[in-house]
C-alpha cells in the first residue's frame, strides 16, 4: 500500500517505506520508483511509459517523506532548488549516547563504490549539517536533524564518527543487532512548489516502534 501525502498535476508526495530501494541498484529488488510509475500507471489506466523524476534520495533502509516530479519542468526546478539549498530535509535519528544541545558538524566525505562504505576523508566533499537533541533516556539521544547538503550516507557517517552510531545502523554502528531497524527518518521536506512559487511543507509522524516511541515528541 502506498501511502501518498499529497499530489497534483506537477507533484507526487509520499511516504518511502524502509528497506526498499529508491532506484534500481546492485539486488535487483523492486525498487520503490518503478513501484510508483507502475501504481500510477494502473490508476490512471495510463498507456505507455510514466514519467516520475528523481529530485533526491534516501538509503534503502530509511524510510520517511519524499517528494518526485510529474514533469522534467518540474523535476529541473526541484533539482536548483536541491542545489542551492532552499529544498529543506529534516531528519530524525536515535543515536547512541548523550549529545550537547545543539551543534553543527561539518566533514568531507568520500565514498568507496567497489564497498558502499563512506568515511571522512580531506580529499571528501563537504558535507554540513546541524542538529538538535530533543529527547535524552536510557543512553539514547533523539535528534532532529537539518541536512545542508546531501552527500551518501552522510547522517549516518557524520555521527558515527564522532562516536555517536545511529541505534540499529548494520553499516556503521558495531553494536547494532541483527534485525534492528536503522532510527533514521525523513520527517518533514519544504520546497517552493516549481510552478506556483508556493511553500509547501509535509510532515510525517515517527514510526510507533522501538526505539522511536522511547521518546515523547
Amino acid at each position: 500500500m502506498i501511502n501518498i501525502i499529497y499530489e497534483d498535476n506537477h507533484l507526487l508526495v509520499v511516504e518511502k517505506p524502509v528497506n526498499v530501494p529508491v532506484q534500481k541498484d546492485d539486488s535487483n529488488d523492486l525498487d520503490f520508483l518503478t513501484m510508483l510509475k507502475e501504481y500510477i500507471k494502473k490508476r490512471n489506466n495510463k498507456p505507455g511509459n510514466v514519467y516520475l523524476g528523481l529530485v533526491h534520495r534516501l538509503d534503502r533502509p530509511v524510510g520517511g517523506v519524499m517528494v518526485f516530479a510529474k514533469t522534467s519542468k518540474c523535476a529541473s526546478r526541484l533539482s536548483e532548488q536541491v542545489r542551492n539549498r532552499t529544498f529543506k530535509k529534516t531528519y530524525y535519528a536515535v543515536v547512541l549516547g548523550k549529545l550537547d544541545e545543539k551543534g553543527t558538524f561539518e566533514d568531507k566525505l568520500i565514498k568507496d563504490n567497489k564497498t558502499n562504505i563512506v568515511r571522512v576523508d580531506e580529499n571528501g566533499k563537504d558535507a554540513i549539517l546541524d542538529y538538535e537533541l530533543l529527547d535524552y533516556k536510557n543512553n539514547l539521544s533523539l535528534v532532529s536533524i537539518n541536512l545542508k547538503t546531501g552527500r551518501s550516507h552522510q547522517i549516518r557517517v557524520q555521527f558515527s564518527s564522532r562516536c555517536h552510531p545511529l541505534f540499529g545502523d548494520q553499516k556503521y554502528n558495531m553494536d547494532a543487532k541483527v534485525g534492528e531497524q536503522i532510527a533514521l527518518f525523513s520527517k518533514n521536506i519544504t520546497f517552493k512548489h516549481p510552478i506556483t512559487g508556493e511553500t509547501l511543507s509535509f510532515n510525517l509522524n515517527l514510526p510507533n516502534k522501538k526505539p522511536w516511541n522511547y521518546f515523547k515528541v
